[in-house]
């Protein structure tokens, strides 16, 4: 069964930076529905652009909790 949450994220720059030289290891951010989520920092490697990561995203995960995507739903 895949179950998803969604959540926004508003990194800067820097941040953004650290977690694409892999300085940052994990991303630590709170779901819409006031869960805490925590995910490996790579996942997001694909969003970061010249101002950082910013936009409202959704991660999908199984039954066990294994992550198994994450997609920009809103700028």
């Amino acid at each position: 069964m895949v179950k998803s949450l969604t959540f926004r994220l508003n990194v800067g720059r820097e941040e953004a930076m650290r977690y694409y030289r892999g300085e940052a290891s994990s991303v630590v951010a709170r779901a819409d529905s006031g869960q805490s989520l925590q995910f490996p920092a790579i996942h997001v490697r694909r969003f970061i652009t010249q101002n950082g990561i910013h936009g409202r995203f959704r991660i999908h995960f199984d039954s066990n909790h294994k992550l198994l995507n994450i997609e920009r739903v809103a700028d």
